[in-house]
């Protein structure tokens, strides 16, 4: 088993899961950059650095999932932390509508399947790991979006963009993370939400107003909290997020 501790960042081939991942080397973790693609996932841990190495990782296959567990097992023998941040906004082209009552069903059952399901189906299979880890930590990429405090107010200025899949998809999220978070407070593992805010990435189409250093910041700070961090909770930069 290796001496420094590991993480386990999804999504992790460009945008905030890559920073995310530069971040933490610089912490002194080594970091499995998990992605669809092996070869884009290759040249993003090139890009990150000698402590960085690629995984096929795709959240909405099992096979692939489970293959990835056995992997960090068996060659790394540990894994301190787990950043869920793969996702998507949608599953259709230009002309997919994000309004409640036209949006297709199967796409918004797309959506979930990343955001949700594949969170919750990754999150499984490296529980046994995080469990023996002396301070497991899991990080989900959450959203402001999906806070229902926020977008139930008139006055919330992105309430319009509250559709059919993507921010219910992120309401869903923090629900899973509170439900693993609840489970999980007896143990050394911590699970918390970390909302990047609206961060320039092509889940955008780059229109996003941070940067992805800036989007990376919370999620970072949440991976490596102490043992009086806190769980079960919803944040970016300036505090705590309303559910």
């Amino acid at each position: 088993m290796q001496d420094q501790p590991v993480a386990l960042v999804t999504g992790a081939n460009k945008g905030i899961g890559l920073q995310i991942a530069k971040d933490l080397t610089e912490h002194g973790l080594t970091v499995l950059v998990g992605s669809r693609n092996l070869e884009n996932g290759e040249t993003a841990a090139k890009s990150v650095g000698a402590d960085a190495h690629a995984l096929q990782l795709d959240v909405t296959d099992q096979d692939s999932i489970a293959a990835v567990a056995e992997r960090i097992r068996s060659e790394f023998g540990r894994l301190d932390v787990l950043v869920n941040n793969a996702g998507i906004s949608s599953a259709g082209g230009p002309g997919a509508s994000n309004t409640p009552s036209i949006a297709s069903l199967e796409e918004v059952r797309v959506v979930f399947e990343t955001n949700v399901f594949g969170v919750m189906a990754v999150t499984q299979a490296m529980l046994p790991l995080l469990r023996e880890a002396p301070a497991g930590r899991i990080v989900n990429m959450g959203s402001s979006s999906g806070s229902l405090t926020l977008n139930s107010d008139p006055s919330y200025p992105h309430r319009s963009v509250f559709g059919a899949a993507y921010s219910p998809s992120k309401t869903a999220l923090h629900a899973i993370t509170l439900a693993f978070a609840i489970e999980l407070e007896p143990t050394n593992v911590k699970v918390n939400a970390a909302c990047p805010g609206f961060t320039a990435t092509d889940l955008n189409g780059f229109r996003g107003t941070r940067t992805v250093e800036q989007g990376a910041r919370e999620a970072v700070r949440l991976a490596l909290i102490g043992p009086d961090g806190p769980t079960g909770t919803l944040s970016d930069e300036d505090g705590p997020v309303a559910w």
